[in-house]
């Protein structure tokens, strides 16, 4: 049998034999028997898989690449970009047949003949098929896909089939729709009742089919698909098979709206998740099409020509639910369209969905619910949800959490949107009247009035945030007092100065730092609740805001009151230092902070810090730029006697107070505004009567 000839990266061969790319080094220079490169250049050389794993077996090393891994480095150096499609209809036979063993121990060219027999038998099934036949040579690949099929699960060595095609692919705005999402939008498609699920669905931009598998799971019995990639219509026609057996599946390839392939069908529901931001999406070849009954979409508002093409395919009375980006909402190129669509009542609903749930991460997409209008009226709300905020403050999604508020309100709406009860700031049934108007913007946010305010409790609130302002402005008027500044004199005072690093030479202070913590040093028990202090909290001025867990540092240092703490990066406008008091005392210190722990006998700490931030000190640090880097130990500090320290120290003590309570009364008279302000539009509170 011949054996698969393909290059590989020593970064592979390290992945292939689960050591370092550091060991693969030390191989290939002091075993002359190590295979020499075949291709690649001096910098990147490449080898031959063969001889490098021939080389690995006469060594006893094991290796630990899996046969997706091998499949994927396959198709990778692959001369032949089609192999990838010309073996999905193999991967179908294999997957679907219990021949795979068997085949595995054929010849080359007997293999190559079961091969081309099986795609044969299943070439009718896909949307597309090779008329290259398999070759001995290609014998690699087929056992490859064998080996993959017999360790992995199906879905696993699809997606590795598609993994190059999709590389080489510049599509813009189009991304996969994760399985959580797809459950959702599927979800939305529910019949009321008793109704069974719809039986028909259709996603014209199917991708790798994740929408109609949801559906699929969900009740529908008949799937349709369109993609304009190729590998992606394989892709989905296979896995959709493989996992749905019972479920009738027609996946068609090219794109659907400049090659509608299906031009002539109707379905119950249709699922999608479209490509967007794409100005080539047909728009002069399409001017004149029949699907535009709300308006000719705008070049640059792909997006509203897939709603139409979605409505255009749907029975009457039958949804579609697509995944929108939330500039179709707003932007004034589509103001007309959404016009027509509100007039017409299929728009039902617009769910606004956090940052994170879908590729682009940094972005909330919309889901748009839509009705293809039919004999009933059309509905006079449409329901307007925001479920964009991160969930109990967690980056990572709860979609368990997403789906139990969307759901449930949504098949509230359906069943009486006349009778549908807000959720406050997230849900409520909007007059379809309130949304027309000079922009028609149909971002939910915008319509989610605030949760009703009480007014007796908004009002005692408003006075305990005076008494704290009030409270707070005293201490700053005390601490800004100017009677307790006095000259020094006709000239400035001079003094002998001595660096950080000479004071701690003479032993008047010691220089705690800490770094970070490795799986090696384990963070004590007793320590798991600290707080940690972190550069930020030191620049800024706030408290300790970091978690033990997640900040670890080692070595492990416990800060103590009198502890001198300085940032070790900030900026010039944003810049503050201060003493470790009671409530900063336990506290570990995290990375990028320094502490200077002073001898009380010999060193006033409030001095210490005063001067360490001196203009000369900062100018020196920061070369004039905002951005300081500060090196504790090149620090300067006068020399002077501990009783000629303290009234500097008490001096800087007031000014931190200062800045503090300037801090502080700034903060709390912005809250105070904002809660006042709203307040008073919401109709809680009453404005005070004219003097």
């Amino acid at each position: 049998m011949s054996q698969p000839s393909a290059h590989v990266t020593a970064a592979e061969i390290s992945r292939l034999a689960g050591v370092t790319r550091a060991t693969v080094s030390n191989w290939r220079r002091r075993h002359p028997d190590f295979p020499a490169p075949v291709a690649g250049s001096d910098a990147s050389p490449l080898y031959d898989l063969a001889a490098v794993r021939a080389w690995l077996e006469s060594r006893g090393q094991v290796t630990t690449t899996t046969a997706v891994d091998e499949l994927r480095t396959l198709l990778r150096w692959s001369s032949d970009p089609s192999d990838a499609k010309r073996l999905y209809p193999f991967a179908y036979a294999a997957l679907t047949s219990n021949d795979a063993a068997k085949l595995l121990k054929s010849a080359d060219d007997d293999l190559a003949a079961a091969a081309n027999r099986a795609v044969a038998g299943r070439a009718s099934e896909l949307p597309i098929a090779s008329r290259r036949r398999f070759e001995p040579d290609d014998a690699a690949l087929l056992r490859a896909v064998l080996r993959s099929t017999l360790e992995d699960d199906g879905p696993a060595v699809l997606d590795t089939l598609a993994e190059r095609g999709l590389t080489d692919t510049h599509i813009s705005g189009a991304y996969g729709t994760p399985p959580p999402l797809a459950g959702l939008m599927a979800g939305l498609l529910e019949r009321q009742g008793d109704g069974p699920y719809p039986h028909t669905v259709l996603d014209p931009a199917c991708g790798s089919g994740s929408l109609l598998e949801a559906a699929g799971r969900q009740g529908a019995r008949r799937l349709l698909g369109q993609d304009r990639l190729d590998i992606q219509a394989l892709n989905s026609a296979v896995r959709l098979k493989i996992l749905l057996p019972d479920v009738r599946t027609t996946i068609k390839t090219g794109d659907s709206l400049l090659a509608d392939a299906f031009a002539d069908r109707h379905a119950d529901a249709v699922l999608c998740n479209p490509p967007f931001a794409d100005r080539d999406w047909g728009h002069d070849d399409l001017i004149y099409d029949q699907r535009w009954t709300y308006g000719v979409p705008p070049r640059g508002e792909s997006e509203l020509a897939w709603v139409q093409h979605a409505l255009a395919h749907l029975i009457p009375g039958g949804h579609a639910v697509l995944l929108m980006p939330p500039g179709t909402a707003f932007r004034p190129s589509g103001r007309a369209i959404r016009t027509e669509l509100l007039k017409a009542g299929a728009l039902r609903a617009v769910i606004a969905l956090p940052p994170g749930v879908v590729i682009p991460l940094h972005i909330g997409l919309q889901m748009w619910v839509l009705r293809r209008p039919g004999q009933e009226p059309p509905g006079d709300r449409v329901l307007m949800m925001d479920v964009g905020e991160e969930q109990d403050g967690q980056k990572k999604i709860d979609w368990t959490a997403l789906a139990d508020t969307v759901l449930p309100a949504w098949r509230s709406y359906v069943a009486d949107p006349m009778e549908f009860e807000p959720i406050p700031d997230v849900a409520r049934a909007v007059p379809v009247i309130e949304l027309l108007g000079e922009s028609v913007d149909l971002t939910p946010v915008r319509h989610l009035r605030r949760t009703a305010l009480d007014p007796a409790e908004t009002s005692r609130r408003v006075s305990s945030l005076r008494e704290r302002l009030s409270r707070l402005l005293a201490e700053l008027t005390d601490a800004a007092d100017a009677r307790s500044w006095a000259g020094s004199g006709p000239e400035p005072a001079t003094w002998r100065t001595a660096t950080v690093s000479d004071l701690a030479k003479g032993k008047m202070l010691t220089v705690l730092t800490s770094g970070p913590g490795t799986a090696d040093d384990p963070l004590p028990a007793r320590y798991r609740t600290r707080r940690v202090l972190l550069s930020r909290d030191v620049a800024t001025g706030t408290r300790a805001t970091g978690v033990a867990e997640e900040d670890r540092a080692a070595p492990l240092v416990e800060l103590e009151a009198g502890d001198v703490l300085l940032p070790r990066v900030a900026h010039r406008e944003r810049l503050d230092h201060r003493v470790a008091d009671e409530e900063d005392a336990g506290c570990l210190l995290g990375t990028g902070v320094t502490a200077l722990r002073v001898d009380p006998a010999r060193l006033d700490p409030w001095f210490l810090a005063g001067f360490l931030l001196s203009e000369e000190n900062l100018a020196a640090a920061s070369r004039m730029r905002q951005s300081i880097m500060l090196e504790p130990r090149r620090l300067k500090v006068p020399l002077l006697p501990l009783t000629e320290q303290r009234p500097y120290g008490e001096a800087f003590r007031n000014l931190h107070r200062l800045r503090r309570a300037a801090r502080e009364t700034e903060e709390l008279a912005a809250e105070t505004a904002r809660t006042v302000s709203a307040a008073l539009t919401e109709g809680a509170l009453a404005p005070p009567e004219s003097r």
